[in-house]
């Protein structure tokens, strides 16, 4: 039997697939206890919950299917993890230190379709989705990872933007969501949680209706058509009139703010003109929306691209403030190491191929 990751259950199913053997409902409370709080590695270490409970518990799951196989960490405390799955594949996951708290990026593809010219993570296209439990193991191992190191910390923030196109793994994405959020368990806020996208519009309306009232952002990068379809092919496909009126759907049903993210290519899209056209796009959608300035991190396979030098960036937010647009800079985490996402993933890749691993 091929067994799935307990991880890939949430509260509500876990109890619904107990009960549907025999046990009580308060056995799921018991064993969520166990994964979450306690944090166990194996189902034997549940020594409070009946002993046909942990037999049938692991006839049908296993608790761990991924294993670090490197791990990077940098002077200012961020460590890259490169975890390895059950089927040899590998995926990025990587723990940030901010004076809020500690933040998990996690990945929800083995690999990239959107096809972004700057983006490291689609260096590899997309073999398969991520399941709902290999998504929530990656919280798993980095909680793991603190717990080991004895100075309680506990994860406090999440974001989904690593390797991968979030809302093409929809319905993973939304369980995950559900499991990392219960109170029961590791009790991460939803206003701690931000979703980004590339712009599936179709997806936005779906993720909106769902009410999972976690932070939604915007992969933007450009304020036209003509540019966005350059240096993301996805825009094609999906043109600005089509995503913004899912942007629009998503704030007037929940009035939450959204963020666009902007990542600053140098002589491409950070010149004034860009700055202004973006504050056209944006609009009378002013006061729910928040552009994220991102300092490119260089890739070698995408050497057209070259980092925007700090005069430019602070002009380009300089003129967006001018324009009454709320608007921040990204603190860079990890520049030491392989800073963008999907990076260590595809180098580490190659130096096997080279090595004939894989």
């Amino acid at each position: 039997m091929n067994k799935e990751s307990i991880y890939g259950l949430t509260f509500d199913k876990l109890t619904a697939w107990l009960m549907e053997r025999g046990h009580k409902k308060s056995r799921a409370a018991q064993v969520w206890e166990w994964l979450y709080r306690k944090r166990v590695t194996d189902f034997s270490e549940m020594t409070d919950v009946n002993k046909e409970c942990v037999q049938v518990l692991s006839d049908h799951f296993v608790i761990q299917t991924i294993n670090e196989h490197l791990k990077q960490q940098s002077a200012d405390g961020t460590i890259k993890f490169l975890f390895k799955l059950k089927d040899g594949n590998l995926i990025e996951t990587v723990l940030m230190r901010h004076k809020f708290g500690l933040s998990v990026c996690v990945t929800t593809q083995v690999g990239c379709n959107i096809g972004c010219s700057f983006c490291a993570s689609g260096l590899i296209k997309k073999s398969r989705d991520l399941s709902s439990g290999e998504i929530v193991e990656q919280i798993m191992k980095v909680q793991q990872h603190l717990d080991k190191a004895g100075k309680d910390e506990a994860v406090s923030h999440v974001v989904v933007m690593g390797i991968g196109e979030p809302l093409d793994n929809f319905d993973n994405l939304v369980d995950f969501l559900l499991v990392i959020k219960d109170q029961k368990g590791l009790e991460i806020a939803a206003r701690h949680i931000t979703v980004s996208t590339s712009g599936l519009a179709d997806k936005i309306y779906d993720f909106t209706d769902a009410d999972l009232r976690v932070n939604l952002a915007i992969s933007l990068h450009a304020p036209n058509d003509e540019l966005r379809t350059r240096i993301m092919i996805i825009n094609k496909a999906i043109p600005l009139a089509k995503l913004m009126p899912a942007i629009d759907y998503y704030l007037a049903k929940t009035n939450r703010r959204i963020t666009l993210e902007y990542i600053l290519l140098k002589d491409v899209n950070d010149q004034r003109e860009h700055a202004l056209e973006l504050s056209e796009l944006i609009g009378d959608r002013r006061p729910l929306v928040n552009v994220n300035l991102i300092p490119y991190n260089p890739v070698d396979e995408h050497s057209q691209y070259q980092r925007t030098d700090r005069e430019t960036v602070s002009a380009f937010y300089d003129t967006l403030k001018k324009q009454g647009i709320s608007c921040s800079v990204r603190l860079e985490h990890g520049t030491d190491i392989d800073a963008a996402c999907g990076q260590l993933r595809s180098k580490q890749i190659k130096k096997d191929i080279a090595n004939n691993l894989v």
